[in-house]
């Protein structure tokens, strides 16, 4: 499974921003996909995830009205559009897939690399 992550950078507070995750060796259709975040000497948080046909969406309370999620199983990609970015938004971002919801959010899922997103004040 390898999960490519794109679309990080350094963009000003109140910004917008896109992250996309190009999945392959995985039948994608099958897997629940989110992302998560970390920032360094952190743990990786959750930050949202959707169900395999996209129908649902789960968000961390600190994201909420702000990121929306959104997958293409035709194209097999997953993005997160980001909006109204504060500094505490900076993170080192992870596309996951996982087969349900459940353990995705439980980070028990594939990993892919991660893509830097920093938000200045």
């Amino acid at each position: 499974v390898q999960l490519q992550a794109s679309g990080g950078g350094l963009v000003q507070a109140g910004a917008s921003l896109g992250l996309s995750c190009a999945a392959s060796g995985l039948t994608f259709g099958d897997f629940a996909m989110g992302w998560f975040r970390q920032t360094p000497g952190q743990l990786r948080v959750f930050v949202a995830a959707i169900d395999r046909s996209g129908e649902h969406t789960y968000y961390a309370e600190s994201v909420k009205g702000r990121f929306t999620v959104s997958r293409d199983n035709n194209e097999k990609t997953v993005d997160l559009r980001m909006n109204s970015l504060g500094p505490e938004d900076t993170a080192v971002y992870y596309c996951t897939a996982a087969q349900t919801t459940t353990r995705l959010r439980s980070a028990l899922g594939f990993w892919g690399q991660g893509t830097l997103v920093t938000v200045s004040s």
